[in-house]
């Protein structure tokens, strides 16, 4: 099993760098109050390269500014590529009663575990990049696509309440519970204290669970603890093997999540295999998923980045997933967004039911300003 260390947050400075805690605040409060996906707006310290292509989309290419570089005793000017403009935002579904974007941002990228093969540096390059400002700036971004939830490891738990702390987004956390099985219960007490929306038992846990012959008993206790806190429960898996097993116990959680991908990509079929291959029976999972009534959050859709999202998402929908979790940088979100909707818009060859019916967004934003009135009301009483 993998050992899954605290994110650790550069402490390199930087432009965006926050060097104390009043302009930490004063500058995140300006990067969440910029019209990230709107008209054009000046370069600033605070506004990310995606975000400056963003606005410059509006821009006629005469009226586009270029971005000056240097290099030794030559100085050269480019003008960044046209980044996609967003169409519409990620359709709202529930698990239980939370309600969830059917597409969640995947934690691994932004804790540093890439699934990279066998590049060695990828991991720490990957945690170079995802600074505490990049993590916030993706969350944000995220959010502005209509994706409200980001799925991690629970050790990602304190970022995402930085997160809340110094800007006004309100993305939820879905904590993977990656521990030893000997560890699981403790686990679920320590980080139902951090107030996840939802927590599940993380998928090498579960395959270990039933791969070491642990006590399967571990699932239904698990599910308990959690639902116990009034949120929803789930079960993980890499392997169909250890949904058959769970499913032994008469166990059902509020939802599954399994990996799912074809193994339309060169590096599946290496004889040895190594960090390359996430979902091992994509047929059987399609076929075992179609006989539960539990929703479905498909991921490692993407095969770790060896598959194009195009014919990916549309895949793990049309063999029946309900929500897709999809790792993905801040540059990348816009048009994975886009794609998404795009096939949702265009028919699905789908024989699965959708387990869960969209959630109408006009009216989840009605009531949410009638529950706030309400709680105005009682403050003033």
């Amino acid at each position: 099993m993998k050992d899954y260390p605290p994110h650790t947050l550069s402490t390199t400075p930087s432009p965006c760098s926050l060097a104390n805690a009043a302009s930490r605040r004063d500058m995140l409060r300006k990067m969440v109050t910029l019209p990230v996906l709107g008209t054009a707006a000046t370069v600033s310290v605070v506004r990310s390269f995606e975000e400056k292509c963003l606005a410059d989309e509006t821009q006629t290419d005469a009226k586009k500014e270029s971005i000056q570089g240097e290099s030794g005793a030559t100085r050269t000017s480019f003008t960044p590529p046209k980044r996609p403009k967003l169409k519409e935002k990620i359709p709202m579904s529930k698990i239980g009663n939370l309600n969830v974007s059917r597409m969640i941002l995947g934690g691994n990228l932004i804790g540093g575990w890439a699934h990279a093969r066998d590049l060695i540096y990828v991991s720490d390059l990957v945690k170079a990049y995802h600074t505490e400002h990049k993590v916030y700036e993706t969350f944000y971004l995220a959010e502005q696509c209509g994706i409200n939830a980001f799925l991690g490891h629970w050790s990602l738990g304190k970022l995402v309440e930085g997160y809340w702390k110094w800007t006004s987004g309100k993305i939820q956390f879905i904590a993977d519970l990656g521990c030893q099985p000997n560890e699981l219960l403790d686990t679920i007490k320590r980080v139902l204290d951090t107030n996840p929306a939802a927590c599940y038992i993380q998928g090498e846990t579960s395959d270990r669970i039933v791969r070491e012959n642990a006590d399967l008993d571990l699932f239904p206790k698990a599910m308990e603890l959690i639902r116990a806190a009034g949120i929803p429960a789930g079960i993980g898996a890499h392997r169909i093997e250890t949904l058959r097993a769970v499913e032994t116990t008469g166990c059902a959680p509020d939802f599954w999540m399994k990996t799912f991908h074809t193994h339309d990509y060169w590096s599946a079929k290496a004889e040895t295999e190594h960090d390359n291959i996430f979902c091992r029976k994509p047929e059987e999972t399609k076929e075992w998923m179609a006989k539960r009534k539990e929703p479905w959050i498909a991921f490692k859709v993407l095969a770790a980045g060896a598959l194009r999202p195009e014919q990916a998402f549309r895949n793990a929908l049309e063999a029946g997933a309900d929500f897709l979790c999809v790792g993905m940088y801040d540059f990348q979100t816009v048009q994975n967004v886009n794609t998404f909707c795009q096939i949702m818009n265009s028919g699905l060859n789908r024989s699965r039911p959708w387990m869960t019916a969209d959630v109408d967004r006009k009216e989840l934003l009605r009531q949410e300003r009638e529950e706030s009135k309400k709680r105005a009301g009682t403050t003033e009483a």
